[in-house]
């Protein structure tokens, strides 16, 4: 067993990790490891075949896997360390890393770990869909891994479930590999997404079932047709060769819920202050295993502000953990928040460094509208008015100014009547 140190360890190499990794070369910090299982960096982006991504990292519409290798080049290029195939098994107190890779087990000690994991989709087993188990049952990251880098076709008339942003970047896939996809099916009145995504199952002439579920799955050895529920209770069977379960993202917080970091119960990842520091300070989380899901783009962004932080951690910079007040929520409407606790410097009068956190961020369950209030002891400290969608990234800004004269805060939804 062989036993390895570095400055900060990254686990895995998303846009996320990557972002962090090439901003804390770029800000001076030597000894960036950045780990990952797969065969090549980049997350789910390697097997999304579409654009657009990478307009606000370069300025310019790229596909999924272009998008990915000229970010792990950039890396590459800044002296970024990639230790590929490569699984972290556990994480220990301090920073203490066990590695499975493909020279055998590893021990790594960190001075700072940054959990990028990302997240994944809920599949059938979790959504209690009955029936058959033939062949022929997917989800988007399994499709778009098929498609894009094996050159397979898992099925050619699925029925697809859901109605996120994920589920039109599966049609997407379904046009470029020449797959006709029977039926789009959404539980609700209307789709998740934004409302123009819509038109695109129109202009591919999918058929679009609102206020429809999936009630069963019928197959021998393939799917072969799937019984659908509608919301006055009539159902129907639609012929089809295989079911595409979309989106319903949930953190990838498999290392966390094993280790001794604190579990927030809502996002399912790690529980983490402004700084992006999990309760262990030698550890901090990242990108999609905070808040499932947001875009690329939006998790390059957020790397890059940790590593300011990181940077700052490092050089003594960033105050100590001294007093830390808990965020708490009131609503089951309120889905996920982070980050979920605020900790104040030691000594009173220790500078904040700009780069921490000014937002809370959030997701709601369903659509609602209504306000959204921040209460300490002392009554409210901000309220914000709106309409919000279920899956859609709500930000609720921060008064540092006023909250270190509270114990505890609150996090409040009071719908309009």
């Amino acid at each position: 067993m062989s036993r390895c140190e570095c400055q900060v360890a990254i686990v895995g190499a998303g846009p996320a990790g990557l972002a962090t990794a090439i901003r804390l070369r770029q800000l001076g910090v030597d000894d960036v490891l950045l780990i990952d299982r797969e065969a090549s960096a980049g997350g789910i982006p390697r097997h999304c075949g579409h654009s657009p991504f990478g307009m606000r990292e370069f300025y310019r519409p790229l596909s999924g896997p272009a998008y990915v290798r000229r970010l792990a080049r950039q890396a590459t290029s800044l002296g970024v360390t990639l230790s590929l195939n490569t699984t972290v098994v556990e994480i220990a107190e301090g920073g203490r890393l066990t590695l499975s890779t493909p020279s055998g087990e590893q021990r790594l000690h960190a001075r700072r770990v940054v959990l990028c994991t990302g997240n994944r989709e809920t599949p059938r087993s979790a959504r209690l869909v009955s029936g058959a188990r033939p062949q022929g049952i997917l989800t988007t990251g399994a499709l778009q891994s098929m498609v894009y880098l094996k050159q397979r076709l898992p099925f050619r008339r699925p029925l697809v479930v859901g109605s996120e942003l994920v589920s039109f970047s599966a049609l997407l896939t379904c046009r470029h590999a020449g797959i006709r996809p029977v039926a789009m099916v959404e539980a609700n009145e209307r789709v998740t997404a934004f409302a123009w995504a819509s038109l695109l199952p129109r202009l591919l002439g999918i058929p679009l079932l609102l206020n429809s579920s999936i009630a069963s799955i019928a197959g021998k050895r393939r799917v072969e047709s799937v019984e659908i529920e509608e919301a006055s209770g009539q159902t129907r069977r639609i012929d089809c060769d295989g079911v595409l379960f979309t989106g319903r993202f949930v953190s990838e917080s498999s290392l966390v819920r094993a280790s001794h970091l604190q579990l927030d119960r809502r996002s399912g990842g790690p529980v983490v202050d402004q700084y992006g520091r999990c309760t262990d300070p030698h550890y901090y989380a990242c990108g999609n295993l905070l808040h499932p899901v947001d875009t690329a783009g939006w998790c390059w962004s957020e790397g890059r502000r940790l590593a300011a932080r990181l940077q700052a951690d490092l050089n003594g910079a960033l105050p100590a953990a001294g007093r830390v007040i808990e965020i708490d929520a009131t609503s089951d409407a309120i889905r996920y928040f982070t980050p979920q606790r605020i900790v104040l410097p030691q000594h009173a009068g220790e500078i904040e460094p700009c780069e921490a956190a000014a937002d809370l961020q959030l997701r709601f369950n369903g659509r609602c509208r209504g306000r959204l209030c921040l209460s300490g002891d002392q009554g409210t400290l901000t309220s914000r008015k709106l309409s919000a969608r279920a899956e859609t990234r709500q930000l609720l800004r921060l008064p540092m100014t006023r909250v270190a004269d509270n114990q505890l805060l609150s996090l409040e939804w009071l719908p309009d009547q």
